[in-house]
């Protein structure tokens, strides 16, 4: 009797469990906005999975995750952060990295992700990291493009983000300072150095 109780019992707090976790996830939803996050680096390592390496390696496709390239190889590449403000890279955007024999890094994008613009406030989170915060949700930005806009806390910011799906990073578009018109201008691209100590040089042929 006393273990039929316990095991009622038991059943009991593995279902309110549940009921806690459903409400928690709504009160989630409700406060981004929009619909629970997911979590995006697994799904844009299966999405790198089915790109492809040469023999050798010398040339690899893989998926930008926002600051880096993770290829079929689940290993992640450096993009200059340069190239990806100039190209205003996305996560899930498509790359061709091809390694030279001087081991410099060639990339291009060749599989760009459905994108849509939103307009954002730049705020600092409590570990004093930089964020967009758009339609109730803080996306992560790269700092070279920041820096390059000069943007400060409580600029606007039009940032760039994947049409129809969930991410954690974004790309800046535009900055408008507080009490003045935009400033849009472009991140100059050339050669840049990788934090593995590689040479990186970028397409400068590529129209986006």
């Amino acid at each position: 009797m006393d273990q039929l109780s316990n095991l009622a019992m038991a059943v009991q707090m593995i279902e309110a469990a549940e009921k806690n976790i459903q409400s928690a996830k709504q009160l989630l939803k409700e406060m981004m906005g929009g619909a629970v996050p997911k979590a995006s680096m697994g799904q844009l390592a299966e999405k790198a999975q089915v790109l492809t390496v040469s023999e050798g390696g010398k040339v690899i496709e893989g998926v930008f995750d926002g600051q880096n390239m993770i290829g079929p190889d689940k290993k992640q590449y450096p993009v200059p952060a340069n190239y990806a403000s100039k190209s205003k890279l996305i996560e899930g955007d498509v790359l061709k990295l091809t390694i030279s024999e001087d081991g410099s890094f060639i990339y291009k994008q060749i599989g760009p992700m459905e994108r849509k613009k939103m307009l954002g406030i730049l705020m600092v989170d409590e570990k004093g990291d930089f964020k967009v915060l758009a339609e109730g949700k803080p996306y992560k930005v790269l700092l070279a493009s920041l820096t390059y806009f000069k943007a400060e806390a409580g600029d606007e910011v039009t940032i760039v983000v994947p049409e129809g799906g969930s991410a954690e990073w974004a790309a800046v578009e535009n900055v408008i300072k507080k009490g003045a018109g935009s400033h849009a201008a472009d991140v100059e691209m050339g050669e840049d150095v990788s934090s593995a100590g590689a040479k990186v040089i970028v397409d400068e042929d590529e129209e986006l």
